[in-house]
């Protein structure tokens, strides 16, 4: 009897050309709908009358009734599943195969053996992994251009882009897609999925999915969300550098990991989405919409003194927002709709009775067609919302809502995310929308408009819930407030903003109009979370202000470290300052609303190494700080992470005065050729997140 007595996967030849060699595991990985070779040694020479059939199966019990056993014999015809087998060559005992997986297999990890004549082998080692194929012109997920394959499919660091819409900075994150256990967590994921396995062969079904398991809110997925500001029993969101310990510690302990905000989540979905092999970027949009209600309007209360009154409205509008892309095309729509789609793992609404979201085609967004599966309203929003500005005044101890503004250019703006091939932040909001003010634009809001609720112009808040109903409101198209005196608001800082300096800020208040004009002002600064939230309110500014015509005034507003030290220490998430005013026309009546978000500035860490290293030869890497802010920093911490060069390690500072140096060295040994980048993050009491990024080449 014919019995087979070694397998070879031949992986030096394999990975290379189905671009895994990246992946730390010792099994073979291969991507669909492309050849792969295996070499089988035998008891004795192969004979024509011979039965021979390499098996894959997937999941506990294989079978071949439920699709989940694959028998391919090279001497029968193609198997109807489109996989493909042949005889490459015959040479004494040895035999070599070529397998090429049909370009919509279930993506997964299927376990070999080989049958034959009634004897069956099992290899060690013997699961192989199967991924999607971006370099694979039948598959779905297939992206033409081999720069975006690298960067999209095969980097595995990036950053994300955070801040506010005026001061956008990067954060550095190692997606690690290639780490140990990774994969593994990956097809973990895929089987915690309960996707039935037709489901396995579509990336719509499995990125929907993805966006669902990566937060733990239904299904005990990576991540716990936490945005309360008390991070004591587990990790402060703001203290991770990248996905591998998270994806690492979350497969060890199938609990999930605490905590994430929306840039953690992305930055673990663009790792899950990379790693299975689709096309993933991280999206940041700056002033996202959160509209609960699906009528595209934010409704942002102001009280006389310009301050915005949180507890008041149902709807937030994010600082940023990060997510994800993922390119494939979509089969199950109509034509038009392929490319990229969003998906967002952040909790945010309920999406079928799971907390996900997406894949919502891009195009479908520019084009107002919200009724398009999936969350295609929700993304919408998140950048095309509108803002109604309502002051809020007592009158006889009775609330009176006066409309102030409506804003139709503020939400969604300077979409970002990093560019190919190069360390720099492109800007893809035109694929998102028609640019701002534009005739398109606006026809495109009016399309999604008769999809959605009709609701009136009227404030919708916790207390002012009543207000006309009926058929006299139906969904308005907003248009932005014309003033009738050319009025204008800027606010500019003349300093950087460093904590423990006073904040010096600058109100410039312009008209345009011909005539002398009467202008009541009130401006106030709150300290702010990425999501909107006020954390603690600074002061503000009250003046009424003469203006000639085409003249301007400026306002100072000052704000003293003490009045906003305690509340920067006091929070572990890292703040924004925020600056809103209210200008009023005494003569016309004239209102205008104007609100700012600023960051702080902090000194830089600086990485010393060498610029080149070779292959398992140590080098030191030396990281350094000096504290050049006028307070000191208490329980500094600082985070590096180096793939392929070191893991990650957590240095515990203590307390740094003012003017002092602090100098942490790690010894590196590079497992990997090619650019490898080393990732450093800086955390203390009053500093959430100073980071720093630098490349070195390693060579044979």
């Amino acid at each position: 009897d014919l019995k087979v007595t070694g397998i070879d996967f031949l992986k030096s030849e394999n990975c290379p050309q189905h671009h895994t060699d990246g992946y730390n595991i010792k099994n073979l990985v291969v991507r669909r709908g492309q050849p792969f070779k295996v070499q089988l040694s035998f008891s004795r020479e192969l004979q024509s009358s011979d039965k021979l059939a390499l098996r894959f199966g997937m999941g506990e019990k294989p079978m071949k009734s439920r699709g989940t056993l694959l028998s391919l014999n090279p001497k029968r015809d193609p198997d109807l599943s489109g996989w493909k087998i042949s005889i490459v060559k015959k040479d004494g005992k040895e035999c070599l195969l070529s397998v090429t997986s049909s370009p919509s297999a279930p993506v997964g990890k299927y376990t070999l053996n080989v049958k034959s004549g009634s004897n069956i082998y099992k290899p060690e080692d013997s699961d192989v992994y199967l991924l999607f194929n971006p370099w694979c012109e039948g598959d779905v997920v297939f992206l033409a251009d081999e720069a975006q394959r690298k960067e999209y499919v095969l980097n595995d660091t990036g950053c994300i882009y955070v801040g506010s819409a005026n001061s956008i900075y990067s954060r550095p994150w190692n997606f690690g897609q290639f780490e140990e256990f990774v994969l593994d967590a990956c097809m973990y994921l895929l089987e915690k999925s309960s996707l039935k396995l037709g489901h396995r062969r579509d990336p719509v079904a499995v990125s929907r999915a993805m966006s669902a398991l990566v937060n733990a809110n239904d299904d005990s997925g990576v991540l716990l969300g936490n945005w309360s500001g008390n991070y004591s029993n587990g990790t402060s969101p703001m203290d991770w550098i990248g996905s591998v310990s998270i994806l690492q510690e979350y497969y060890k302990t199938k609990k999930p990991v605490c905590y994430g905000q929306c840039w953690v989540f992305a930055g673990v979905l663009n790792t899950v989405m990379r790693c299975l092999g689709v096309a993933c970027r991280c999206v940041t949009t700056f002033n996202s919409a959160h509209d609960t209600d699906e009528n595209l309007r934010v409704d942002v209360y102001l009280n006389e003194q310009g301050k915005k009154l949180d507890s008041m409205s149902f709807d937030s509008v994010w600082n940023f927002h990060v997510w994800n892309d993922v390119w494939m095309k979509r089969t199950d729509l109509p034509a038009g709709f392929d490319g990229w789609q969003t998906i967002d793992a952040t909790p945010q609404e309920q999406s079928q009775g799971a907390f996900q979201c997406g894949p919502c085609p891009l195009t479908a967004v520019r084009q107002g067609d919200v009724y398009l599966p999936f969350d295609s309203k929700f993304v919408y929003a998140e950048v095309n919302a509108d803002q109604v500005y309502w002051l809020v005044s007592k009158v006889n101890g009775k609330e009176k809502f006066s409309r102030l503004t409506t804003e139709t250019r503020g939400i969604g703006v300077n979409i970002s995310t990093k560019a190919v091939g190069q360390d720099r932040r492109e800007d893809i909001t035109l694929e998102y929308k028609y640019p701002e003010g534009s005739e398109q634009e606006r026809l495109a809001m009016q399309r999604a408009s008769t999809f959605i609720r009709p609701s009136g112009l009227f404030p919708r808040t916790h207390y002012a819930s009543g207000g006309p109903t009926g058929p006299a409101s139906m969904p308005t198209v907003l248009h932005e407030t014309v003033s009738k005196t050319g009025l204008q608001i800027e606010i500019t800082n003349k300093e950087a903003l460093y904590p423990g300096n006073p904040l010096e800020l600058l109100i410039t208040v312009k008209t345009s109009a011909p005539g002398s004009w009467t202008v009541n002002l009130v401006g106030s600064c709150q300290l702010q979370s990425y999501t909107g939230k006020a954390v603690a309110d600074l002061g503000g500014i009250k003046e009424t202000l003469k203006l000639e015509c085409g003249s301007g005034k400026q306002i100072p507003l000052r704000i003293m470290p003490e009045a906003y030290l305690k509340a920067l220490s006091s929070v572990e998430d890292e703040v924004l300052i925020h600056i809103t005013t209210i200008a009023e026309v005494q003569e016309t009546n004239d209102k205008l609303t104007k609100e700012v978000t600023k960051r702080f500035e902090y000194p830089p860490i600086t990485i010393q190494m060498p610029e080149t290293a070779r292959l398992n030869q140590q080098f030191t890497c030396a990281f350094i700080f000096k504290n050049k802010l006028n307070i000191p920093l208490d329980n500094c911490k600082l985070m590096v992470e180096g793939l392929g060069l070191f893991k990650m390690t957590t240095f515990d500072q203590g307390d740094l005065q003012r003017g002092r140096i602090m100098k942490s060295e790690i010894i590196c040994t590079p497992t990997r050729v090619g650019e490898k980048k080393i990732v450093a993050k800086l955390t203390a009491t009053q500093v959430k997140g100073i980071s720093a990024e630098k490349a070195i080449t390693i060579t044979e």
